[in-house]
């Protein structure tokens, strides 16, 4: 299987938790200029399905919103027939947390170009934009996103980022709270209740997209 780790300034491929390839996305890519550079970077490498993680919000497998860091054209884009693979797509905070779920009621966020979100418990998997929040001002991933920690400093987001980490899991009566996203091992010290996940976890995201029940071949996972 090929998991698609699309954010706002690398997309990540995956053909194990361990063997990775990425290249450069930015603030113009488009869907058609993905998917020669997936080929391209893919090459070699023997898959029969892909899973996508998308920063943006995703409804019944779909993606239903242009993001906010990436260009146009998502909106609609028929991936498995560009790909000509079978392919699923979910939002990419929700497919890491899905990686990272190991029991109880977990909210995850991911502290990167923005704000993922995710909220998981049982077999139940609720994707999340509350990096849309209003937030001193403005909304909330503006301070713990990339911009808040160049414009606040290490030292003010990371205050930042535990009052906020807190104010959600507790709002959310979440158990714990898994961090992820490439600014989370900025953090000197983790927030109460909370750890660390590893950026590999969107691999087993992407596998766990495609788990059924034994029995009834029905998906494992309710994505709400």
């Amino acid at each position: 299987m090929l998991v698609i780790d699309i954010g706002g300034t690398h997309v990540k491929l995956m053909i194990s938790r361990r063997e990775k390839r990425k290249f450069d996305s930015g603030p113009r890519l488009s869907p058609r200029q993905l998917i020669p550079r997936v080929k391209e970077t893919a090459e070699g490498w023997d898959y029969d399905s892909v899973s996508i993680g998308f920063p943006a919000p995703v409804k019944n497998g779909r993606i239903a919103g242009d993001p906010k860091h990436l260009g146009k054209g998502w909106v609609g884009f028929n991936f498995t027939r560009s790909l000509g693979k079978p392919t699923r797509v979910l939002n990419d905070a929700a497919m890491q947390a899905l990686g990272s779920y190991r029991g109880g009621r977990m909210l995850f966020l991911g502290l990167g170009t923005g704000l993922g979100s995710a909220l998981v418990w049982q077999r139940n998997l609720l994707p999340l934009e509350l990096g849309d929040l209003p937030y001193e001002g403005g909304i909330i991933e503006e301070v713990l996103g990339k911009p808040g920690l160049e414009l606040l400093g290490k030292k003010i987001w990371q205050r930042e980022v535990h009052f906020c980490v807190e104010q959600l899991r507790r709002s959310l009566i979440a158990d714990y709270v898994m961090l992820g996203g490439g600014n989370a091992k900025l953090l000197s010290e983790l927030p109460p209740d909370s750890e660390l996940g590893h950026n590999r976890n969107a691999y087993l995201g992407g596998v766990r997209m495609w788990e059924t029940e034994p029995r009834s071949r029905k998906p494992k996972w309710n994505v709400l």
